[in-house]
């Protein structure tokens, strides 16, 4: 709901978000949806339409489908169903001969509770606006932004401005997020410095309107978003992707340096990238550069960042928004225990702990590495030297473009919160396998339930105890240890013979965001354990369980 300003010294939040985009919007939704009062402030009255962060993950729609928001979000979509939002590689052209496809994840929907989407960002956060309008704990400024952030021990205090008008206010909140961009202010205040990985290249954005492309891509069905490699760009993209069915499209690419809106022909540059003229209308001509950025930590006292404020990309992949609003469901939840009284400090800490390297590991071990792999590719193969050799790499790519769709599986194994199965040495990681086992720092993947429905539907709203065939005692101190600790915690059962054997665990104790926490095949042991482990998924403690 839209906030009626009352007195400076009247206003008090718990939680104060500045940027309302998709990271900053999901945040408030994970906060409002737990009862924590949380205030929004966006410089922006309605979303920009620029048709950007597009592709959603099977993850990134688990985190709609318990915001309340999953069939709200289907239903904005701008390209139907039935089309499809697959993608490929082309090299040379778009109409050249060889071609694969690109980022199937589809491939890995077995392991998640929801399918993913595909529609532009502004239609997102058009859908996110409207949920946390129906959360009373969630008040939100449209048009505002912060000007100044002080911080002591007990909170922060943000002086905000109201950009038409200039009109200043102050807030005080327990706590501050920044969800406001790559070029954040509140990072910048709260002294967060970013390590940056410059790329030397200007990039271009272009938004238009084309009938004819749709009906030049109709040989390939079902494909959203197609990228050309050609041997010039040394390992960078021409990137056409869909806004909807048989119009608007948009496009990235590299352009000289100096380029601008009037000194460069955007036309023949489309053209050459597809092979063959055709019609173009242009709405939209924009720059940026390409880099790498990530910042040196995600926490300073009371002060944090997430999005694109914590970590930014080439939008190569649709890596960027994912990863941001999995940052809103990791950071929401520990904010939520810390007020609501049952988290610690090193709760909060463990945000940039498992976030970080995440995020690291999703530049280094996928963006960066497909720039590095493409540039090799090109360099190396050319269906003109040697045409053999071309489609056997080619090949070869495409069954790399599926095995990359397999790995990406951001992980906390070295997270101090879990019980890492790798012991000594297991780090944080978009790095992983997908595997129905239920494996600590993982996320849980979905099984029916042998009464009906799946285990994702019966989830609870804090921690939840999945009892697989567990004896009876097993579960009592796991319930005792979480009253002592004031954990809520929900307790599950499954049989033993049914699909929630495919976790190899008779007990599982799952976290509000659905990683495992921890993971038992073996008999509890005692009540005590079952405190220990606890305490150690809370940050509580950091002692090895009996």
């Amino acid at each position: 709901m839209n906030m009626n300003l009352t007195p400076a010294s009247n206003i008090d939040t718990e939680v104060l978000i500045v940027g309302g985009g998709p990271v900053g919007m999901g945040l408030a939704i994970e906060l409002g949806q737990r009862g924590v009062r949380c205030l929004v402030i966006e410089r922006y009255l309605k979303p920009q339409p620029i048709p950007k962060g597009q592709n959603l993950t099977q993850r990134t729609m688990e985190h709609f489908h318990f915001w309340g928001a999953e069939k709200q979000l289907r239903a904005a979509r701008t390209i139907p169903p039935e089309y499809g939002i697959g993608g490929l590689t082309a090299y040379g052209t778009l109409l050249s001969p060889h071609v694969h496809d690109w980022l199937q994840r589809d491939l890995v929907k077995p392991y998640y509770f929801t399918a993913n989407e595909r529609l532009p960002q502004y239609a997102t956060e058009a859908v996110l606006r409207e949920r946390a309008a129906e959360l009373p704990a969630v008040q939100t400024l449209y048009g505002w932004e912060a000007a100044t952030l002080t911080q002591d021990a007990d909170g922060v205090t943000a002086t905000i401005t109201e950009r038409a008008g200039g009109v200043q206010r102050v807030v005080r909140a327990a706590y501050l997020v920044g969800c406001d961009g790559a070029r954040s202010r509140v990072r910048e205040q709260a002294r967060l410095t970013q390590t940056l990985t410059a790329h030397d290249r200007t990039m271009v954005l272009l938004v238009f309107r084309s009938p004819g492309l749709h009906e030049l891509l109709k040989r390939y069905p079902g494909k959203s978003y197609y990228n050309v490699l050609q041997p010039a760009l040394q390992g960078y993209w021409k990137f056409f992707g869909r806004v909807d069915l048989g119009n608007t499209w948009f496009f990235h690419a590299p352009v000289p340096a100096g380029t601008t809106a009037d000194n460069f022909d955007f036309r023949t540059y489309l053209h050459e990238a597809v092979g063959t003229p055709f019609d173009v209308e242009f709405e939209h001509i924009g720059f940026w550069d390409l880099r790498f950025a990530l910042a040196d930590a995600y926490r300073a006292g009371r002060m944090f960042i997430a999005g694109d404020a914590a970590h930014s990309h080439p939008p190569y992949g649709g890596y960027g928004v994912n990863s941001g609003l999995e940052d809103a469901r990791n950071l929401g939840w520990k904010l939520a225990a810390v007020l609501q009284g049952w988290g610690t400090d090193a709760l909060l800490e463990s945000y940039d702990a498992e976030r970080r390297p995440v995020f690291k590991s999703t530049i280094d071990d996928f963006i960066a590495k497909s720039i590095e792999n493409d540039r090799e590719f090109l360099e190396t193969f050319s269906p003109e030297r040697d045409p053999v050799a071309f489609a056997k790499a080619l090949q070869a790519r495409a069954q790399g473009a599926i095995g990359e769709v397999h790995a990406f599986e951001p992980n906390y194994e070295g997270s101090p919160l879990v019980w890492a199965s790798r012991g000594e040495g297991a780090v944080c990681s978009a790095k992983g396998s997908h595997r129905f086992q239920a494996r600590p720092g993982h996320h849980l993947a979905p099984a029916s339930l042998g009464s009906g429905g799946d285990v994702f539907e019966a989830l609870g709203n804090g921690f939840t105890l999945l009892a697989v065939g567990a004896p009876t005692d097993a579960v009592r101190a796991f319930r005792d240890a979480a009253a002592g600790l004031k954990v809520p915690l929900a307790v599950v059962e499954a049989a033993a013979d049914g699909e929630a054997a495919r976790y190899e665990a008779s007990l599982v104790l799952i976290r509000p965001d659905q990683f495992v926490a921890w993971s038992s095949q073996e008999p509890l042991g005692g009540d005590d354990r079952a405190h220990h482990v606890l305490e150690r998924a809370i940050g509580a403690s950091v002692k090895e369980p009996l």
